[in-house]
């Protein structure tokens, strides 16, 4: 699976607007699926999955990552080819289009993000013990409002997305299995806003 996939043709941004899509683009995200079992994850019949699967597969959306017979029957499992997706800049005129595929990405993502929150085990949102250095903190939550310039905030996202990828390689050398490691899930979301939300522009910060 690659990081990001650059979308180079239009039709790639009509099929990632579609809310289902989106939503089965989040669960292909994280681990294969075949037909049978998205319709009964979603509660929709094998047609209309297997529909929605061709549209993503025909726009090299996802892709056939496994066959598995059982019964007789050869099961396809189908999987996301990037982790994060971007407009080329030939696809910049439909920007109207651009704008309904990205929202509807977010908003999957937030859903997504409650859902594992709230199946997530006790332990995560535990204090040890109190304190104000991030450092000593099991979990992060926080909500922030800047007024910033275009390219300052476009400089942080390069930053954010270099810092990610420091953190990425480190873990690869810690193992799952490893007696020591912990799996921790990162929701990131950052975009522009037309009115303050938050009436303290000085303080740009709410924590838990």
């Amino acid at each position: 699976m690659k990081p990001m996939l650059t979308l180079t043709e239009y039709s790639q941004l009509k099929a990632l607007s579609d809310p289902l899509r989106a939503e089965m683009m989040m669960r292909l995200l994280e681990k294969p699926y075949t037909g049978q079992q998205l319709s009964e994850y979603f509660n929709l019949s094998r047609a209309k999955i297997h529909y929605h699967l061709k549209e993503l597969e025909k726009n090299q959306l996802i892709s056939i990552v496994k066959k598995e017979e059982k019964n007789g029957i050869i099961q396809k499992f189908y999987q996301s080819v990037a982790r994060g997706f971007t407009p080329s800049a030939e696809l910049l005129p439909n920007l109207a289009d651009i704008s309904e595929t990205s929202r509807q990405m977010l908003l999957q993502m937030a859903e997504r993000t409650k859902s594992v929150i709230l199946s997530a085990p006790e332990n995560a949102f535990k204090l040890n013990k109190a304190s104000e250095d991030p450092s000593e903190w099991n979990y992060v939550g926080s909500l922030w409002q800047f007024s910033a310039k275009e390219d300052h905030f476009k400089d942080w996202i390069k930053k954010y997305f270099a810092l990610m990828q420091e953190f990425s390689e480190i873990t690869k050398e810690t193992h799952t299995s490893h007696p020591d490691s912990k799996i921790y899930y990162i929701s990131t979301m950052a975009f522009q806003i037309d009115e303050p939300i938050m009436d303290d522009m000085k303080s740009n910060k709410v924590e838990e």
